[in-house]
C-alpha cells in the first residue's frame, strides 16, 4: 500500500455492478487518474462486477484498485437462467448503503489513508451522507442520457401533472422539450409500474438528494438535447457533460472475429448492424421474425449475438445466410459504427449504444425493453430525427422490414443520415481542445482533486 501513503489524494469510487453502469464509470475514472496521475483511486463493487469490469490481464492503470464490497446474496446462492434475473438486484439493494460504509471503513484502515473525495455512481443518493459523515466532496456519475436523469429528478413534478388514468399516449406538451413525449416513454416507475419497486424507489431518492453533490458529471454532450441540459444546470451545483466517454479514450481494438475484414467486402452504407447490448437477447417469436426479415431481404447483416447460436436461431439459419451474414459473439460496435459500409444499427436503444452510433454517424432501429430505452427511442425518433422505433414495439416481421427499408432506400432515410452527420460533427467538436467537454472535465478534475471540503 505504498503508492496510497504517497499519493496527493485517496478518492473512493462506489460503482453500481447491474447493466451497463460499472464499465462507463472506469472509463470516466480512467481519464480522472490520467489527469491527476499524483492520486489513487480505489473502485468499490461487487467481486462478480469487478472481476468481469477489471479481468485478468487486463490494461492496468497503477492508480486505480478494484476492492470488492459484499453483494448481499444468501450463503450458497448460485446465479442461473432458472432464477428472476432481478433477484440479485434486489438482495444487494438491502445490503446498501451498509455494505459500502463497511468497505470504506476496510479501505481506510487496509491502505493507512482517509478518503478524500467520493466519487459514485448517480444510482447511490446515500452517497450524500456518506460524503457528509467524511467531510469531503461527493460526486455523482450518471451513464445514462440528460433527459433520463431529467425524467428522475422530477419524478415528483411528472406525477402532479400526469393523472393515474391519462392515456399512455398523453403528450408530456406541460414541459420545456416533452412536448413529444409520451407518458409511455417515460420510464417505468416514474408515472407508471410498481412504485415501492426497488429500483424505482432508488431512482426517486436519487432524485430528491442529488442537489447536494457538489457535482453531477454525465456521459453526453452539451449539443444534444440542450434543453433538458440548461434545465439540469438549473438544479445542480455543477452538472457537467464530460462526454461522449467513447471518443475521450482509446484501447486496442479487439477483432477476434474479423468484422472489420468482413465489413471490407461490402457496399458503403449497405450492411445492417445488430446488436441489443450485454444484457438482453429479444423473445424467442422476434428473433424468429427478425430471422426471417434478414433471410428473405438482400440486405447483408452483421449480428453480435449474446446468446447461444444453435438453441435460439432457427435451425440451419446461420448456414443458410453465410453468403451475406456474419453472427459473432462479440464485436468491436464503436469500429464498426465508424465504418462506412454499415447503413443502420438495429438496437435495444441503450444511451451507449446511441452515442457510439451518432459518432459513427449511422441512423437506428429500436426495439427498446426496459429502464430508459423507450424514452431514447422516442428522443432519437421524434426530437433529434436519426432513428425509428418498430411500429407496435416489437420485432414483427412487417414492422423490421418496413423500417430498415425506410432508412437504407428512401430519400427520407438519407435525411436521417444527415441528421445524425450534423450530431457527429458536434460530439467530435466537443472532446477536441477547449471543446465544451474537454472544459467541463477539467471543472470535473479541479472538483475531484480540491483540498477543500466542498459542501
Amino acid at each position: 500500500m505504498e503508492k496510497y501513503k504517497k499519493a496527493s489524494k485517496h478518492i473512493a469510487v462506489l460503482a453500481f455492478p447491474f447493466g451497463t453502469h460499472a464499465a462507463p464509470l472506469l472509463s470516466i475514472i480512467r481519464r480522472l487518474s490520467e489527469a491527476s496521475p499524483a492520486s489513487m483511486f480505489s473502485f468499490l463493487c461487487t467481486e462478480r462486477s469487478n472481476s468481469s469490469t477489471f479481468p485478468k490481464g487486463h490494461q492496468k492503470h497503477d492508480s486505480i484498485k478494484p476492492f470488492n464490497v459484499w453483494d448481499g446474496l444468501p450463503e450458497g446462492y448460485t446465479h442461473c437462467l432458472k432464477r428472476n434475473p432481478h433477484e440479485p438486484v434486489d438482495y444487494f439493494l438491502k445490503a446498501v448503503p451498509q455494505n459500502f460504509k463497511d468497505a470504506v471503513e476496510a479501505l481506510v484502515a487496509e491502505t493507512g489513508r482517509p478518503i478524500d473525495c467520493l466519487i459514485t455512481d448517480a444510482f447511490y443518493y446515500f452517497g450524500a451522507d456518506i460524503a457528509d459523515e467524511l467531510k469531503v466532496p461527493w460526486v455523482a456519475l450518471w451513464t445514462a442520457s440528460p433527459r433520463a436523469l431529467f425524467s428522475h429528478a422530477e419524478t415528483e413534478f411528472f406525477r402532479r401533472h400526469v393523472g393515474i388514468n391519462d392515456p399512455v399516449d398523453k403528450p408530456l406538451d406541460f414541459l420545456q422539450g416533452f412536448a413529444s413525449i409520451r407518458v409511455a416513454d417515460l420510464p417505468d416507475g416514474v408515472v407508471r409500474g410498481n412504485f415501492d419497486a426497488s429500483v424505482p424507489v432508488l431512482l426517486n431518492k436519487m432524485g430528491l438528494t442529488l442537489p447536494r453533490a457538489a457535482a453531477v458529471a454525465a456521459n453526453s454532450y452539451e449539443d444534444l438535447d440542450n434543453a433538458v441540459v440548461n434545465m439540469l444546470k438549473s438544479r445542480y451545483k455543477r452538472f457537467l457533460n464530460v462526454g461522449p466517454s467513447n471518443l475521450m479514450s482509446s484501447s486496442p481494438i479487439d477483432d477476434r472475429h474479423g468484422c472489420l475484414d468482413w465489413l471490407e467486402r461490402h457496399q458503403p452504407l449497405s450492411v445492417v448492424y445488430i446488436s441489443f447490448g450485454s444484457v438482453i437477447t429479444p423473445p424467442p417469436h422476434e428473433i424468429e421474425a427478425l430471422t426471417q426479415v434478414l433471410e428473405e431481404s438482400n440486405f447483408p447483416f452483421l449480428w453480435s449475438f449474446r446468446g447461444d447460436v444453435e438453441k435460439q436461431l432457427p435451425p440451419g439459419f446461420p448456414k443458410r445466410t453465410s453468403a451475406k451474414g456474419k453472427i459473432v459473439p462479440w464485436a468491436p460496435q464503436q469500429k464498426i459504427l465508424e465504418h462506412p459500409s454499415v447503413g443502420v444499427f438495429v438496437s435495444h436503444g441503450g444511451w451507449n449504444s446511441i452515442l457510439e452510433s451518432i459518432s459513427g454517424g449511422v441512423p437506428m432501429v429500436f426495439r427498446p425493453f426496459f429502464g430508459d430505452q423507450k424514452l431514447n427511442t422516442r428522443t432519437v425518433e421524434a426530437i433529434w430525427g436519426f432513428g425509428l422505433g418498430l411500429e407496435g414495439g416489437t420485432l414483427t416481421k412487417e414492422a423490421t422490414t418496413n423500417a430498415l427499408n425506410f432508412i437504407l432506400s428512401t430519400e427520407e432515410g438519407k435525411k436521417m443520415r444527415q441528421k445524425v452527420g450534423v450530431q457527429k460533427e458536434l460530439a467530435y467538436k466537443a472532446v477536441q481542445p477547449n471543446g465544451s467537454s474537454i472544459e467541463n472535465f477539467k471543472t470535473l478534475v479541479g472538483v475531484v482533486t480540491c483540498h477543500h471540503y466542498l459542501p
